[in-house]
């Protein structure tokens, strides 16, 4: 069943095409959340959620999705086995207690995500210790074991930014699950210093007074701990695994222009990163330290106090120094019309802003079931038109830009259940080298070789071997295969024409 279901979607993939007014990027960042705190997993059994992510995993291939982000740490806790916190209540129901039959989530989803050709980027919560919800904490959670480290805020446990042990314990927690799993990225969200609450204060004044290093501005001294705790994580993740992407994903505002400014500010008039959340990311972005950046733009084209036009504009001319993109919600998209035209959703003009503003290199989508359950028929756009082609990664230059060898041994071969092309992986010297991936492309008779054609890519796979859709034998194509190293730099390529 499944050869014969790869055999249908190869074919289907080389159908000639309606002619589209927009050329398809070749490269782009194309992920969704999946997140764990909406409770959606929350004492489902084994086999069930992994029948529930099996699914979702198969609907987002099938739309394009290439990177899938995956919750693993909502709140000081894990759904992966560790030493150093207990597992989720997020999955068993009950924080501590270890899922029975024992299995591991997050090395499912690696292994998962990685037979499809998608990245699995490991999303922790760095700072929240305990969110509202949660009634009972495990006797092996950081709090049990040091109080004196925390402080509640508005029913939330929060890790004190400003103390030094905070910051070295998180990013061991992250060191950790990078050394451990095969991730391709360590991803955080919004989630600092807390969103402010009216009338409420943060009760770090003595912490400041302890650890304030002559700063007499307590807004400064909380956004230098927070650039702290961003460069020990950037060194942490790189030092464990080199290949592995460090991103962050914030607020949608940077910061307010109104009433002027040290800093660059857009035309809106919502909550802030630097003011509200002493997240400076502009300054992260200058100083190397996040690997990609995607902004929570999630409010509509035309919106009163975040405009999304206005937003997306601002974030491309100042936050492109390292590879960005943009986090769309599903369903505000969908249901908010369109401006010129309010016949259709916003949907359109977003792909379109997106895909014409320089340094702008690709999206991520709030969230999964959104996508999945076809929410305002937004993944049927996809298959069928912004994602009708797989693409590859952005490329990651300050990383790594050496190409890995190109494949061995490309041959068609007759096989039991029918034709295939082969090849062998290229050698390496180093892991940064090795193949994990293969770019397959295909051309027609007559047609020319350019692998930037992305209407001629057909798949990105790990496997090896692919079965060709074999007619008659008498129209020959060219067949091409390029390999791709763990940060999808892409090999020379190799040519095999094949009568089908």
């Amino acid at each position: 069943m499944k050869k014969a279901l790869f055999f249908l979607l190869l074919f289907v993939a080389v159908l000639p095409l309606r002619a589209q007014t927009n050329a398809l990027p070749k490269r782009e960042f194309r992920g969704t959340w999946i997140q764990i705190i909406n409770g959606q997993f929350q004492g489902m059994s084994r086999d069930e959620m992994q029948r529930n992510l099996t699914n979702q995993l198969n609907e987002l291939q099938a739309c394009g999705i290439n990177t899938v982000i995956f919750q693993v740490r909502g709140e000081a806790d894990a759904l992966y086995q560790s030493a150093l916190e207990p597992w989720s209540r997020f999955l068993t129901g009950r924080q501590g207690q270890a899922p029975a039959p024992l299995w591991d989530p997050l090395a499912w989803m690696v292994r998962e995500c990685h037979r499809r050709g998608m990245e699995l980027h490991a999303w922790i919560n760095p700072f929240r210790a305990k969110t509202k919800g949660t009634k009972e904490l495990a006797t092996t959670h950081p709090y049990v074991r040091h109080p004196e480290r925390f402080f509640e805020y508005d029913g939330l446990y929060i890790f004190d930014p400003g103390l030094p042990e905070n910051r070295e314990y998180i990013c061991h927690v992250a060191a950790d699950i990078v050394r451990r799993y095969d991730v391709d990225g360590l991803h955080i969200d919004d989630y600092f210093y807390p969103y402010p609450v009216a009338g409420k204060a943060i009760p770090d004044e003595q912490t400041f007074r302890r650890y304030g290093n002559g700063m007499t501005d307590i807004a400064d001294w909380r956004r230098y701990n927070v650039n702290c705790f961003i460069q020990m994580l950037c060194d942490s993740v790189h030092a464990a695994k080199p290949w592995v992407k460090l991103g962050v994903s914030p607020f949608g505002i940077y910061h307010n222009a109104k009433g002027g400014s040290r800093v660059p500010g857009s035309a809106t008039g919502g909550l802030q990163n630097y003011d509200d959340l002493y997240a400076d990311v502009l300054y992260w972005i200058d100083q190397g330290w996040v690997d990609y950046t995607v902004p929570q733009i999630y409010w509509e084209i035309g919106h009163r106090v975040a405009d999304y036009d206005t937003l997306i504009r601002w974030w491309a001319r100042y936050a492109a120094g390292r590879p960005l993109y943009i986090g769309q919600d599903v369903e505000r998209t969908v249901r908010a019309a369109d401006l010129r035209d309010p016949s259709r959703n916003q949907m359109p003009e977003k792909f379109r802003l997106q895909r014409s503003l320089p340094g702008v290199q690709g999206s991520c989508l709030w969230y999964s079931a959104a996508v999945v359950r076809n929410e305002g028929n937004y993944a049927e756009a996809l298959r069928r038109s912004y994602h009708r082609r797989p693409a590859l990664q952005p490329l990651m230059r300050h990383i790594d830009s050496k190409a890995p060898g190109k494949p061995r041994s490309v041959k068609a071969m007759w096989m039991p259940d029918g034709y295939y092309l082969f090849w062998t992986a290229p050698k390496a010297k180093t892991e940064m080298d090795r193949a994990v991936l293969y770019a397959l492309y295909r051309f027609a008779p007559g047609q020319k070789v350019d692998l930037e054609n992305t209407e001629c890519l057909l798949m990105v796979t790990p496997e090896t071997m692919v079965k060709l859709p074999y007619e008659d034998g008498k129209t020959k194509y060219t067949y091409v295969v390029t390999a791709l190293d763990r940060l999808q730099n892409e090999s020379k390529a190799v040519k095999k024409k094949i009568k089908l």
